[in-house]
């Protein structure tokens, strides 16, 4: 049980007494100067409060702050359908059905309550929350916002039922009660001291009109000193936008009087709201800063990569390993740069073990066996067109030619609902693989989430990565990879254009990026330089030179997981965008 202040010695900073949650939530807002919002928030498999990269980064960027001590709160919703559950029927199409939990057994509820006027109605907000402990004890609250309870009329209480579900109506309706009432029930549980809101992503850009509200609807820029925005995507479907059509029918009448002087053009772009009433924008990678300030006309966008949280992506079997050679990784990941000095059998063992593992989930899911001698390549991530799941299978005869009975492939994803070319995509690499399965082996794993992505991300030998440049903000799953040892094979794009070093870390697809705009290209380059790394490089060098390979393995544990990991993205955004004493990190 992790100890607490009492609210008297909270206020006196003495030494912790007690240790039961109301102390805990007592102590907390005497020192907590940072809130961070995100309308996802993934912090374990069974919370379905994630959809994909986005919602997995905020998990593991509080992980990390609880591990570092920073003085943080997290807020999102709590979603009880979650966001689907995937099913895959005979023809290969993708059914979404409910995702049915108990918040109780993870979350606990709290007694506050706040109210958010919506449509002319009060819609009441309660709030759950669950604690993050870091290695060292710290606790990082984060609040789960629900609307579905008796006080609230039934077209309220689905409010906070699915996940990026609904019409932009329902969309507004959420955005209003994370941004509004996320603030609101800072308050009510006494956070008075935040001196900084970070806005993951745009959804939560109206706490900027209840800030405005609290100061008396006097200074516009006066909000923006505590205000950062972090955007994650260059692709429009992510951006939100309102009509004041909507926005008049839904938000009170003084909100809207004050968001028109805000944002006189119209409507509300989140993403613009975001980039105009922020101190500190950046983007995630160094690509996408450089994509953004083209696409915002603007200079005044920085950028802080991703990372993941090493401990929780790191398989059981390198975690031992790292332990072992590699003392205090689990709070320093900056150590693993020590991996390079691991020895080679323990590494491939390790990793064999990995690749079992997962290869007997396969054969749970599938009824397939696929062999662990044979060279596994593994594309998981949400379904959509600019990733391309089937780039691999633009000339089905080469790669036949290049890859029979020398490689096999894991697929794995989920299309957003309404995404039909998303899911016509799930389709085709289904078909496909009832196609040539006698040739390559080719399986697809349903209802992939956060369980499945470690099994994945450690137990394949290689990550492909195949987006349209330049599309992909950062990308994280192939960060995941780096930590387990697994070699990415990728488009030079978000991330992997920091990570990449030919030969050493991964392998590229395709030239080195010139381009800052979402223009369109040739995609069948993409596909013939794939097929000529595989045939050249990464097949010959697995079946022939399994040292090289092993050296590769430590050099992206060394150079890359040492640095793609959300204890650096903490201390980068304590010292550029909280303003956050060194002491904390």
């Amino acid at each position: 049980m992790v100890e607490s202040y009492s609210r008297n010695d909270a206020m006196n900073y003495n030494i912790p007494v007690g240790s039961s949650l109301t102390h805990l939530m007592e102590m907390d807002p005497a020192f907590r100067t940072v809130a961070y919002f995100s309308m996802e928030i993934g912090v374990m498999n069974d919370i379905p409060t994630y959809a994909g990269g986005l919602g997995i980064l905020a998990g593991d960027v509080l992980k990390s702050a609880a591990d570092l001590g920073v003085p943080i709160v997290g807020v999102t919703l709590l979603y009880k359908q979650g966001y689907f559950k995937q099913r895959i029927d005979e023809q290969g199409r993708q059914i979404e059905e409910p995702f049915q939990w108990e918040p109780g057994k993870n979350l606990t509820l709290l007694p506050n309550e706040v109210n958010v006027d919506i449509e002319g109605n009060s819609v009441y907000v309660r709030v759950w929350v669950y604690e993050i402990v870091g290695e060292t004890g710290y606790v990082v609250p984060v609040y789960f916002l629900d609307t579905d309870y008796e006080k609230n009329a039934p077209e309220y209480r689905n409010l906070t039922w699915y996940l990026y579900g609904g019409d932009l109506r329902y969309r507004l309706c959420q955005e209003m009660i994370l941004g509004i009432g996320g603030l609101r029930i800072l308050r009510d549980l006494g956070y008075n001291n935040i001196k900084t809101f970070h806005l993951n992503e745009g959804h939560a850009g109206f706490l900027a009109l209840e800030l405005l509200r609290e100061q008396g609807y006097i200074d516009f820029e006066k909000i923006k000193e505590q205000v950062v925005f972090t955007s994650h995507t260059p692709v429009a479907a992510g951006h939100d936008y309102f009509s004041f059509d909507l926005i008049e029918r839904t938000m009170s009448p003084v909100f809207v009087d004050y968001l028109k002087q805000m944002m006189p053009n119209g409507g509300v772009s989140m993403v613009d709201f975001g980039l105009k009433y922020s101190k500190y924008i950046n983007g995630v990678s160094k690509k996408h800063r450089d994509v953004s300030r083209k696409l915002y006309n603007t200079e005044n966008i920085d950028y802080i990569t991703n990372g993941v949280h090493s401990k929780s992506w790191t398989s059981s079997s390198m975690q031992r390993i790292f332990d072992q050679n590699i003392p205090g990784w689990r709070n320093d990941p900056s150590r693993l740069v020590m991996a390079s000095k691991l020895g080679d059998n323990e590494i491939w063992k390790a990793h064999q073990a990995n690749k079992m593992h997962l290869l007997s989930k396969v054969l749970e899911k599938t009824g397939i066996e696929l062999d662990t001698e044979i060279l596994t390549i593994g594309f998981a991530r949400r379904a959509v067109a600019y990733k391309r799941a089937d780039l691999i299978f633009k000339d089905i005869n080469r790669l036949i030619d290049i890859c029979a009975g020398k490689v096999q492939l894991i697929f794995s994803g989920k299309a957003h609902p309404s995404d039909e070319d998303g899911k016509k995509m799930i389709q085709r690499v289904i078909e496909i693989s009832k196609e040539i399965s006698d040739r390559i082996p080719v399986v697809f794993l349903d209802n992939y989430d956060m369980e499945l992505a470690a099994l994945l991300t450690s137990g394949v030998d290689v990550w492909l990565n195949t987006p349209i440049r330049p599309r992909e903000a950062s990308g994280t799953s192939g960060m995941k990879c780096s930590h387990n040892g697994v070699l990415n094979l990728s488009i030079l794009d978000g991330w992997w254009v920091e990570g990449w070093i030919e030969d050493i870390t991964g392998w590229a697809i395709g030239p080195e990026p010139k381009e800052v705009e979402l223009v369109n290209y040739d995609e069948s380059q993409d596909a013939d330089a794939l097929y000529k790394v595989l045939e050249q490089k990464v097949i010959p060098l697995y079946y022939q030179n399994k040292d090289k390979w092993i050296s590769m393995m430590k050099n992206t544990i060394s150079l890359n997981a040492s640095y793609f990991n959300t204890h650096r993205v903490v201390r980068e955004y304590c010292e550029k965008a909280y303003g956050i004493h060194p002491k904390y990190y």
